[in-house]
């Protein structure tokens, strides 16, 4: 009896994932392939993996700092807010020119409190100049320095509620994997293109090399094509859908190369200027923060902010005048 029931057990079919990793696993077969959801096994080899991403993503949201105030106060009294923009009123700028913070304004529930929330995403910059600098006593001219400096200042997911701002980027975040994956699954495809123009014209070209007098170039031409032939054969092979969800699987196993964060520690001093350690007199501050690396190779640094909502709407509006006053010149 115990063997029956054993028996039963290993063919009882697997559970149905919960209702989020269902979700999840809709959005995979939308984004990345519509055959995949239709292949034998789709959700028994991706449930896993696909929970396993959806937890990482949790923990890299998890993992931001913040949320920080963002203002003109903060500019004034935040060494890290203050290393962040050149001035205070570039702050109101990315605020006025921020269509994420316009949308949000425009929904009723922006009333509903005095601040909101978003994630803050900027470019780490870097460049050299010669300043003036301070040795004892003496004041020297054209001392090389490298100035830190931050560009692309923007607002993400904007939100009244902080967790329905953290929800979001971790949907950001598991897209932002599906994204770099279907990348890789559009460059196979363009490359079995590629392949297969490569063999139509190398066909041809056999074509006419044929019955001519000196053979070892049409021998070349058909070793040539025999290489396209087998590159256009296992490049097919990786695009069957069987193959796809393998290899879906072990990227969603370990979606760190994709998607991450990497901790920044750099001390700078009022002007930006970067230093090698912190001064005794107080004029200098060591910037702690993240930088996510996503599909794009690119690094931004990514904190939680907290943002007033009046002081948005006072943005907007100076920007918008300022937009209204350049069309009439």
């Amino acid at each position: 009896m115990s063997l029956l029931s054993a028996v039963a057990d290993f063919l009882k079919p697997p559970p149905p994932p919960n209702p989020l990793v269902q979700r999840a696993l809709d959005r995979v077969a939308e984004m990345v392939d519509p055959l995949l959801k239709v292949e034998p096994g789709f959700e028994k080899h991706l449930a896993g993996p696909v929970e396993h991403a959806l937890g990482y993503c949790d923990g890299l949201v998890a993992a931001l700092p913040g949320p920080i105030d963002i203002n003109r106060k903060a500019f004034a009294s935040d060494p890290l807010v203050h290393a962040l923009f050149a001035t205070a009123d570039d702050i109101d700028q990315m605020l006025g020119r921020s269509q994420a913070v316009r949308d949000f304004l425009a929904e009723p529930c922006s009333w509903e409190h005095d601040h909101f929330y978003a994630m803050f995403a900027a470019r780490r910059q870097q460049k050299k100049q010669l300043g003036m600098e301070q040795q004892g006593e003496v004041i020297r001219n054209d001392v090389p320095q490298t100035v830190l400096f931050f560009s692309g200042q923007t607002l993400i997911e904007p939100s009244c509620q902080l967790e329905t701002t953290l929800q979001e980027l971790r949907c950001k975040a598991f897209q932002s994997l599906l994204y770099t994956f279907h990348a890789h699954v559009e460059a196979l495809r363009q490359e079995r293109s590629g392949l297969r123009t490569d063999v139509s014209l190398e066909r041809a070209h056999l074509t006419v090399l044929r019955g001519q007098a000196d053979g070892r170039e049409y021998e070349v031409g058909t070793r040539h094509l025999a290489e396209l032939d087998s590159q256009l054969r296992n490049n097919a092979e990786a695009l069957m859908p069987a193959h796809l969800i393998s290899a879906l699987a072990d990227y969603l196993r370990a979606p760190e190369p994709a998607l991450h964060l990497t901790p920044v520690s750099i001390t700078v001093d009022r002007l930006g200027v970067i230093r090698d350690e912190i001064s005794d007199d107080f004029s200098t501050h060591t910037l702690n923060f993240p930088e996510l690396t996503a599909r794009d190779r690119r690094l931004h640094l990514a904190m939680l902010a907290r943002i007033s909502r009046d002081e948005a709407l006072e943005a907007v509006e100076m920007v918008r005048d300022q937009q209204h006053r350049f069309m009439l010149i």
